[in-house]
């Protein structure tokens, strides 16, 4: 995407699934983003507070986001991104919602720390992996989303991490 006509496309940050480890790498590829999306397994009230000293944050509970703490946080969100609805739950096959028929553009959830971007029905879904510890042989990611007069369009971006730190 780029930029038209004087409209600026605004870049937004997108994670899941820090299980407790905010990776200073993460906070790298995510410099010049002021909105930042988690969806979901925060894994520790450090984290939270750390992300939200330092981004505007919308947030959803994980399966593992446990506490007062993470009582406090939804379930699923739906928040306006420059101009773009974003619908954020933490495991896409507990969406229950038709994100196309609500007018939603965009829908970002986490879970399965298997990075993916793909659109279907004109609704683009972004799963932007995990920044926490590393699960399997799955890469550590963290994904940003475009939004401009050309609509809404999300990239992966692999943290490059010590391979024997967690």
């Amino acid at each position: 995407m780029s930029e038209e006509a004087g409209a600026a496309v605004r870049r937004f940050g997108l994670v899941s699934d820090t299980h407790g480890l905010l990776r200073p790498e993460t906070l790298q590829a995510l410099v010049g983003v002021q909105h930042l999306v988690h969806a979901g397994d925060v894994g520790s009230l450090d984290v939270l507070e750390a992300l939200r000293a330092r981004f505007t944050l919308t947030v959803v509970r994980g399966n593992v986001d446990r506490g007062a703490w993470a009582e406090a946080l939804p379930l699923t969100e739906t928040v306006e991104l420059g101009g773009a609805l974003v619908h954020v739950l933490h495991d896409l096959a507990e969406l229950d919602l038709d994100p196309a028929a609500a007018g939603i553009q965009v829908v970002v959830s986490g879970h399965s720390h298997r990075p993916l971007i793909r659109r279907l029905k004109g609704v683009l879904y972004v799963n932007p992996g995990s920044c926490g510890p590393r699960r399997f042989d799955l890469p550590v990611t963290v994904a940003l989303l475009q939004v401009g007069p050309q609509g809404v369009d999300a990239e992966l971006v692999p943290l490059r991490v010590e391979s024997g730190h967690r």
